[in-house]
C-alpha cells in the first residue's frame, strides 16, 4: 500500500509545487477523519493552491483514499476548515460516483443524487432551504433499493434509508415523510418511532441504550448559549486579551474546535491553526470559562456536539 501511495504522488508533485515556494497543501487524516500524520493515516487531502489564493476565495478540495483513488472532491470557502461551498463529488474506492451534493453555506441545496456500490441508481434526494433547522428539510423524490427494484417513484412510495450507523423506513407521500417511520442508530445508540402528518413531525418516541423512554416533537435541536450566540461572540470579544508580544505585530485568525458534553459544558477544546505569541492559549482560557450552554438534543436524547470556532485577531485602529 505504501509504494501504491508514493506512485500516486509522482502525478500530484507538479500539481503540488511547481517551483520551490508551495503553492498546495496536503493534510492527513485517520479512519474517523481526524487529522493525522503521514505516517498514520487513512485518508489524506488536497488543498489547492492554499498558500497562493487570497484568503477570501474558494478553495478546491481533493480528498484521496490510502490507495490514491479519489474519495471527494469540491469547494471550500475556508481553507483550513472545511465550509462546503458548491458542487461535491463522493466516490467508492472503486472508482464508482457514490454521491453528487450542492451546498450553500455549508448547507445541503437543491437535488441530491446517490448510488450504489456497483453503480446502480439509489435515489434522489431534494433539498429544501430552511434556517431555523439544523437540516435542511428534504423531498423524496426517487429511491432505489438494493435489489435494484424502484420503491418511491415521484415522491410516492416506500423508502429504506441504510447506512453504517443509521437507518430508517417508512412511507413517502409526495416527497415528504407520512405515517409511521421506524428506525435507530448505533453511535449514540438508540431506537425510534415517529408520527407525521403532510411531511411534519407529529410526535416521536426514542429508546436509548439504558432503554429509557424520550417523546419529542422535534428531532434535532443544536446546542445554543443561555443567552444566545451573540452573547457568546460578545463574550469572546470583551474577555480576550492580546498578550503584549503580539500587540499590533500578529493578525489572522485561530481555528478551535470544542464539544459540547450533553451536561452543557464546553470539553476537548483543540487548536486546528493557531497564531502562537501566547494568543492560542488565551483563546482556550476565555472559551472554558464561557459555562452557559443548552446540550445538544436528537431525537429526545441529549447528545456530543463538536463546534469550529474562528476567533479573529484584527489590527488595533
Amino acid at each position: 500500500m505504501k509504494s501504491n501511495f508514493h506512485l500516486a504522488l509522482l502525478f500530484l508533485i507538479p500539481f503540488l509545487s511547481f517551483s520551490q515556494t508551495p503553492v498546495s497543501k496536503i493534510v492527513y487524516f485517520d479512519s474517523l477523519w481526524k487529522e493525522s500524520t503521514e505516517d498514520n493515516y487513512s485518508y489524506y487531502r488536497i488543498i489547492k493552491d492554499y498558500y497562493s489564493k487570497p484568503d477570501n476565495d474558494l478553495y478546491s478540495i481533493f480528498d484521496y483514499y490510502k490507495s490514491g483513488v479519489l474519495q471527494m472532491e469540491g469547494t471550500s470557502a475556508d481553507k483550513d476548515v472545511l465550509k462546503q461551498e458548491g458542487q461535491f463529488a463522493y466516490y467508492y474506492e472503486n472508482g464508482n460516483k457514490k454521491t453528487i451534493s450542492k451546498f450553500i453555506n455549508c448547507r445541503l441545496s437543491g437535488k441530491q443524487f446517490n448510488w450504489y456500490e456497483d453503480g446502480k441508481a439509489k435515489s434522489e434526494i431534494e433539498y429544501l432551504e430552511n434556517e431555523e433547522e439544523i437540516l435542511s428539510d428534504s423531498k423524496i423524490n426517487q429511491y432505489w433499493n438494493a435489489e435494484n427494484i424502484q420503491t418511491v417513484i415521484d415522491g410516492n412510495g416506500y423508502y429504506e434509508y441504510l447506512e453504517k450507523e443509521f437507518f430508517e423506513s417508512g412511507k413517502v407521500k409526495n416527497g415528504f415523510h407520512e405515517g409511521k417511520w421506524k428506525g435507530g442508530s448505533k453511535k449514540p445508540n438508540y431506537t425510534f418511532v415517529e408520527n407525521y402528518e403532510n411531511g411534519k413531525l407529529t410526535s416521536g418516541i426514542s429508546i436509548d441504550s439504558s432503554n429509557i423512554e424520550h417523546n419529542y416533537k422535534k428531532a434535532h435541536q443544536r446546542p445554543m448559549p443561555k443567552k444566545g450566540m451573540n452573547n457568546f461572540y460578545s463574550y469572546i470579544g470583551r474577555r480576550m486579551r492580546i498578550p503584549y508580544e503580539a500587540q499590533n505585530t500578529v493578525f489572522g485568525k485561530i481555528y478551535l474546535t470544542f464539544v459540547i458534553e450533553t451536561d452543557g459544558s464546553i470539553v476537548e477544546i483543540k487548536i486546528i491553526k493557531g497564531l502562537g505569541y501566547g494568543l492560542d492559549e488565551e483563546a482556550i482560557r476565555v472559551l472554558k470559562n464561557y459555562k452557559e450552554w443548552v446540550p445538544g438534543v436528537m431525537r429526545g436524547i441529549p447528545v456530543r456536539v463538536l463546534y469550529t470556532l474562528p476567533i479573529t485577531i484584527a489590527k488595533q485602529h
